[in-house]
C-alpha cells in the first residue's frame, strides 16, 4: 500500500512540475507546498489571500479549490467537468494536463466550454 501511495505522490509531483512549465513558470515552483498555490493563484489571476482561506477555513477551502481548478481548466481549454476531475480524481486529471495535448492560455477569453 505504501508503494502505491509513493507512486501516486511521484505522479503528482512530476505532473505539477510539467504543468507549471506549460504555464510558463519554473517547474520547481510546482513542487513546493503552499508556494505552488500562491503561484497558481497568481497565474490564474486570483488574489493571494485565497491561500489563507484554503489553509485555515474548512469547507471554504474545498469551494475555493474548486473555483481555482475551474479557472485553471478554462486556461487549459477545458470546462467545469474537467475541474471537478482535477478536484476529485487528480491522480488522473493532472497527468492529463501535464502530458496531454493541452495548451495554456494566460487569459481566460480563449477557451472552449465542455
Amino acid at each position: 500500500m505504501f508503494a502505491v501511495q509513493l507512486l501516486i505522490l511521484a505522479l503528482y509531483l512530476v505532473s505539477w512540475y510539467k504543468m507549471f512549465e506549460k504555464m510558463g513558470r519554473q517547474g520547481w515552483e510546482g513542487l513546493i507546498p503552499i508556494y505552488n498555490m500562491v503561484i497558481l493563484l497568481e497565474v490564474i489571476k486570483k488574489p493571494w489571500w485565497w491561500v489563507l482561506l484554503m489553509l485555515f477555513i474548512p469547507i471554504v477551502n474545498i469551494v475555493f479549490m474548486i473555483l481555482a481548478f475551474i479557472e485553471l481548466s478554462k486556461r487549459f481549454g477545458q470546462g467545469t467537468a474537467f475541474a471537478i476531475g482535477l478536484t476529485f480524481l487528480g491522480f488522473i486529471f493532472f497527468p492529463l494536463l501535464a502530458f496531454g495535448d493541452y495548451h495554456f492560455t494566460p487569459d481566460n477569453n480563449n477557451y472552449s466550454q465542455a
